[in-house]
């Protein structure tokens, strides 16, 4: 399937509620659209032989978007299996981006425009005349003001935008001086009750369908508390603009208003109501050898340790009284560029009671009403998102991860929700890890880059037992595994059968050929099941499948009654074919046909060099008979003494039974999969081994019939001197 999300790696089995929420279904050719809501969520789709996927302006936002292509979903997706058999598919991706040549223009047609704002400090001695802000006061750090006069005719929409750098507290928007003016009358005059529309949207262009806050902008401020650090688009547009002049409803009118966006800031270690709250940067320790891997401490002189984790007590902003649940301490931490595939990690411990409530932001402060992730208690939590997974927490305990966190800055602010004293020891930790729980200590972290080789993400590699995200799911018990292993290895015993078989025909170059493939498949399936590697695994992996390959092409051959010469000649083409096959996608289903189509190919060369030397003489018959029915019943006789022969050559009910159990060994290895794979791979060491012993056994001993010739080189006169006494 394939995925794609904004900000960060796309991860389908990061939780067990993520499959149900996966966009699944029959796609056709034709473009995908109306995808809304992809903000730090990600959209799924099955694979299709041809698929196109179409996200217009309204449906994205600007920065950096991932997709993935995953192999199945769920848990069972990163276990390790024994073998993969599966197809190998291949595909070619084409991503366009298309846009207005010109900045500052946007639309279907690229014929409207978009105003950039720029910000200046404003003076405090300003302010009062201003947006008349009612939190302000003088503990405010600062005030950035954008300014711009601006027309537009009823119908039309005026697009802005707004680079917020700094986290801020509000963004505030009003309209002053707001007149129109129609074709009627060239006269400017005051609205009345008419007002304006404003639509914002955080890092998209803002529409009635699609945004992120809305208000009327009638003479008092439109506010928007705590907005994302990051680029502001604000759209405004006439509600109902119209007039009657003369009787006659004019609704072809112009809006001419002054805008003014102001940005409040507080100070670097402030924020909050009048800027009374603690905000504290967290400073990057950065952990060796994994890439990126971090932990945050905050810069303070309240903060002495030399550990990951710090103490709270010492950090927490003063509580005012009547203020206990709505106050708020602030921690900002950021993660580089290239990092998105790393986990944040956050971990509370006390000996009492945890007294905070935790709410986690991208690019902005978080708030009651406005966070990404929160932890209230255990049952209040974000443990129903897709990215955010809680661990072993409880009442003196919070451990959570925000799985494939964006890359930029984050604010986490804890709520004081119950009184805390001086004797309270809350201990905290934040930090930026590769794999959650380092794979749950059930398999290996892995890394590696993105196709553009910007990003590094990580991802767990589980064991035989293990599956999911973080190896965290028991897929099979350790009973399990051992009644696994002990199938596997053991049910490469029937290798015995055919072995004792041609032992006992003194076919030795077939009985070494069964034993080795049973001691080495028997060898590699140990060291996969991870019980005991004797070599290499690539190795062993090789010698189990060329030495099946040839255990079955010697079968066919062992069939025939061909000397050894030729018999040495056939072994040793088939070895380097098979050689070759096992060297080369071993595992691929196709490999049986092929194997099975080289065996049969072995049986008709041997049986087409028994009729070249027993029948040599057949053409010479051909030039000297010249009665056309002497020799038709000359062919006659022939065809019917290789019919007789054909079915002399076998014992029938060990070939019927052998044709058998080859069928059950093709059915087991159709069937084999993740879940089912020990049970019917064991039987198809059974079957497929058992088969070669029935066919064995099928070989007749040979009989000597009327179309057989005498060894003796002297036949031919032998049988002249015959006829002419019967003569």
């Amino acid at each position: 399937m394939i995925c794609f999300r904004d900000g960060s790696p796309p991860l389908p089995d990061v939780s067990n509620t993520s499959v149900n929420g996966l966009v699944l279904g029959s796609l056709s050719n034709q473009s995908i659209e109306r995808i809304q809501g992809l903000q730090n969520v990600e959209q799924c789709y099955p694979m299709q032989k041809n698929i196109t996927i179409r996200l217009t302006n309204e449906q994205i936002s600007s920065g950096v978007w991932y997709f993935g292509l995953f192999n199945g979903v769920g848990p069972t997706r990163t276990q390790s299996k024994m073998i993969v058999r599966g197809s190998a598919y291949s595909f070619s991706a084409n991503v366009s981006v298309e846009g207005c040549k010109a900045s500052g223009m946007w639309g279907q047609n690229c014929n409207q425009t978009v105003d950039s704002l720029s910000c200046s400090p404003l003076d405090s001695s300003n302010i009062t005349g201003s947006i008349p802000y009612v939190s302000y006061n003088q503990t405010r750090g600062s005030v950035l003001s954008c300014n711009q006069t601006s027309c537009f005719r009823n119908g039309e929409v005026k697009v802005y935008t707004v680079n917020i750098m700094e986290m801020s507290e509000e963004l505030s928007i009003i309209v002053t001086n707001l007149s129109f003016s129609s074709a009627l009358s060239s006269n400017t005059g005051g609205v009345g009750n008419i007002s304006l529309l404003c639509f914002a949207r955080y890092g998209g262009i803002a529409s009635a369908a699609l945004h992120d806050y809305s208000g009327a902008l009638d003479g008092e401020p439109f506010v928007i508390q705590s907005p994302r650090v990051g680029r502001w688009f604000i759209t405004i547009l006439s509600a109902n603009l119209s007039k009657d002049q003369g009787g006659i409803k004019v609704s072809d009118m112009t809006v001419c208003y002054s805008l003014e966006v102001q940005i409040a800031e507080c100070p670097v270690a402030k924020a909050g109501p009048n800027c009374t709250w603690e905000k504290y940067v967290l400073q990057t320790f950065l952990r060796i050898p994994a890439p990126f891997e971090s932990y945050y401490l905050p810069v303070s002189e309240k903060m002495s340790s030399n550990s990951a984790n710090f103490l709270l007590e010492p950090l927490i902003s003063n509580i005012s009284s009547g203020e206990l649940n709505n106050t708020w301490t602030y921690f900002l931490l950021d993660i580089p560029h290239g990092a998105a595939g790393g986990n944040i990690h956050l971990r509370l411990s006390s000996d009492t009671k945890i007294k905070y409530e935790i709410y986690a932001r991208f690019g902005g402060l978080p708030s009651l009403y406005s966070w990404d992730y929160y932890y209230a208690n255990k049952t209040n939590s974000s443990d129903s998102s897709m990215f955010f997974k809680m661990y072993n927490s409880s009442e003196e305990k919070i451990d959570f991860y925000i799985i494939y966190a964006r890359e930029g800055t984050w604010g986490f602010g804890l709520r004081h929700v119950i009184g805390s004293s001086s004797k309270d020891q809350t201990t905290m930790s934040l930090s930026l890890e590769r794999c959650p729980r380092r794979c749950s200590s059930h398999g290996v972290c892995k890394y590696a880059l993105d196709a553009s080789g910007l990003t590094t993400y990580s991802f767990c590699s589980c064991d035989r037992n293990h599956g999911g995200f973080d190896c965290s799911i028991e897929i099979v018990s350790q009973q399990g595994h051992v009644l696994q292993s002990i199938f596997l290895i053991a049910s490469n015993a029937a290798a015995i059968l055919p072995a004792y078989w041609a032992l006992r025909q003194k076919a030795f170059a077939e009985w070494v050929l069964f034993t080795s493939s049973g001691i080495s498949s028997g060898l590699y399936h140990a060291c996969d099941v991870g019980t005991w590697c004797v070599l290499s695994f690539s190795v062993l992996q090789f010698m189990d499948f060329w030495l099946s390959f040839m255990a079955v092409v010697s079968t066919f051959v062992y069939l025939t009654t061909i000397n050894e010469v030729h018999k040495r000649t056939i072994h040793t083409a088939v070895a380097i074919l098979t050689a070759l096959m096992a060297i080369t996608k071993a595992t691929r289903s196709a490999n049986i046909i092929l194997v099975i189509a080289i065996g049969a190919l072995g049986l008709l060369v041997g049986w087409l060099i028994e009729l070249s030397t027993k029948y040599r003489s057949l053409s010479y018959s051909f030039g000297l008979c010249l009665n056309m029915l002497e020799r038709w019943q000359y062919i006659r006789e022939w065809l019917r003494n290789i019919v007789k022969t054909f079915f002399r050559r076998f014992r029938w009910g060990f070939l019927i039974a052998g044709f058998v159990a080859l069928t059950l060994a093709g059915i087991s290895w159709k069937l084999e999969s993740s879940e089912s794979y020990w049970i019917w791979h064991s039987l198809w060491h059974v079957t497929i081994y058992t088969s070669s012993f029935f066919f064995l056994c099928s070989k007749a001993n040979p009989i000597n019939g009327d179309d057989e010739r005498p060894p003796d080189g002297n036949y031919e006169l032998t049988r002249q001197d015959s006829f002419s006494r019967v003569e």
